[in-house]
């Protein structure tokens, strides 16, 4: 077996002394450039790799950061995690990603296992429902290890949080949908204990009450994010004796199940009923009848929440807390263009 290289082998092909390499190897300032630069060179040539462990426990950090999400499948989430590590790999940091699939034992498990490999900090959106919401978020920070949210949070002093305005979000989507004509817009919302799709709601129907149409608590109903939930959910409101004409989606993927139940019942959109979804996702724009959605700018709040992470983690000893709201950007597509589509036939 080859004999692994070591920072003395470094050391006396250099002629110099192991500490110097070490040191340099480690990027200390007290060595000089030209030396940092010579010593790493004559590392990649000797094969030299560093032992990982050996500097985490000297130095005190892993260098993982963990982030946890309820699915990886899904292009929000995807490219959230893009963000962060875009911004932390540079800073020689390694993510390790685990889902949830919004079930509460997995949560409790996934933060137990990173806090277990003693990871630097967690970046999370929590899941949908919380038994106990609190017990396991206060496990992180009475280690000392930055638990910042983004997306789906809780609020908790000492935590930080990156997420969008939802209620604006729902409520341009929704005044868009009037301005096209529609008067009996339905919501297909969420889980409204989740803030999130509270906040979807509340921007919902505060657009209504502030155009004077009338609040139909028969147009409100609470769908999972599933395309095949959206046909099922859409066909119960389709069958109202007084049907929308338009529907505000809390989901990309429930308001594209809307649409197919919609052409399979011989409807048009926009010009019968209007569609407008939430997150943007990427067949929203790709589609033949491509959607109206609610842009959340997921890279940036994943980028964002890496960079208060960095900030916390090198001021340990002071106590920060940052709770940064984006602003959403309505996407305007072929789905809730009534007037056009009206305008053309």
């Amino acid at each position: 077996m080859k004999k692994k290289t070591t920072i003395y082998d470094i050391a006396e092909k250099l002629n110099i002394t192991a500490a110097t390499v070490s040191r340099a190897l480690n990027g200390n300032p007290k060595i000089s450039e030209s030396t940092r630069e010579l010593v790493n060179n004559t590392a990649k040539e000797l094969n030299y790799e560093q032992n990982k462990l050996a500097l985490a426990l000297k130095s005190g950090k892993s260098f993982n950061v963990g982030v946890i999400v309820p699915r990886i499948d899904n292009n929000f989430f995807a490219s959230v995690i893009r963000g962060i590590e875009e911004e932390l790999h540079p800073q020689g940091y390694h993510v390790i990603i685990c889902q949830t699939h919004d079930q509460e034992n997995l949560e409790v498990e996934k933060i137990n296992s990173l806090l277990n490999i003693q990871v630097d900090g967690i970046l999370m959106s929590i899941c949908n429902v919380s038994l106990e919401p609190e017990k396991h978020f206060q496990k992180i920070l009475k280690k000392g290890i930055p638990l910042i949210f983004f997306d789906r949070k809780r609020d908790m002093e000492g935590v930080s949080s990156i997420t969008i305005n939802d209620f604006k979000g729902a409520y341009e989507a929704t005044q868009h949908l009037i301005n096209q004509g529609c008067k009996r817009i339905a919501h297909l919302s969420n889980n409204c204990e989740m803030e999130i799709f509270k906040n979807r709601y509340l921007g919902y129907k505060q657009a209504i009450l502030d155009n004077g149409l009338e609040l139909d608590d028969s147009l409100v109903i609470e769908s999972i994010s599933k395309v095949a939930e959206g046909r099922k959910k859409t066909k119960l409101l389709l069958a109202n004796p007084n049907p929308p004409d338009a529907i505000f989606s809390s989901s990309d993927f429930t308001a594209l199940g809307a649409i197919e139940e919609i052409k399979a019942q011989g409807l048009r959109i926009p010009e019968d009923i209007c569609v407008v979804g939430f997150s943007n996702e990427p067949f929203t724009r790709f589609l033949e009848l491509s959607i109206t959605s609610v842009d959340q700018s997921p890279v940036e709040m994943g980028r964002i929440c890496a960079q208060v992470f960095l900030e916390e983690a090198k001021n340990k000893k002071v106590k920060t807390e940052k709770k940064i709201v984006l602003t959403p950007e309505l996407i305007i597509r072929d789905s809730s263009l009534k007037t056009k589509a009206l305008a053309n036939s």
